[in-house]
């Protein structure tokens, strides 16, 4: 999960519909089911470069996103375990999902209602360049406590 500490809230959160999204372009639509109605931004060096600003914001999602022009997704394997897609006509940043598809976070302004979601969380707090910071009051995780989070709840350790 890109965002552990949600899991609590997502266990008991009410069910919540489908969403719709796209690219700047709309060669890709996609529908998703949020695990919740919380973003979190992780600051890795990745996530920056690929996003081109501070961070990713992004939504667990699960397994639910649904794309209707597969097509049009560019897929760039980023790690031995994670991949990023994106539109390959416009270039937008779309998902961070597990290779194994066993987990999706799409980036929040993906979405048609980008507003919907509560900014609660940043991973990746000890890799966040000094020159941004964001006002809101969130859960703050460095990547070791990220990946000691990750790793408990998947049963293994990162290396």
């Amino acid at each position: 999960m890109f965002f552990p500490e949600m899991r609590k809230r997502i266990e008991v959160a009410s069910m919540v519909e489908h969403m719709t999204g796209g690219c700047i372009c709309g060669d890709v639509r996609f529908s998703a089911v949020p695990k919740s109605m919380e973003m979190g931004a992780c600051h890795c060096s990745l996530c920056r470069r690929w996003s081109g600003g501070a961070g990713f914001l992004g939504v667990e999602c699960g397994t639910s996103v649904k794309v209707e022009n597969e097509a049009a997704l560019g897929v760039y394997p980023s790690s031995e375990y994670g991949e990023r897609v994106f539109c390959k006509t416009c270039g937008s940043t779309l998902f961070w999902r597990m290779q194994d598809g066993s987990d999706t976070v799409v980036s929040s302004q993906a979405f048609d209602d980008a507003d919907a979601f509560r900014f609660v969380s940043e991973i990746f707090v000890d890799e966040k360049p000094d020159n941004y910071a964001f006002a809101n009051d969130t859960k703050k995780m460095t990547s070791a406590e990220f990946f000691a989070a990750y790793a408990s709840e998947q049963g293994h350790q990162h290396d």
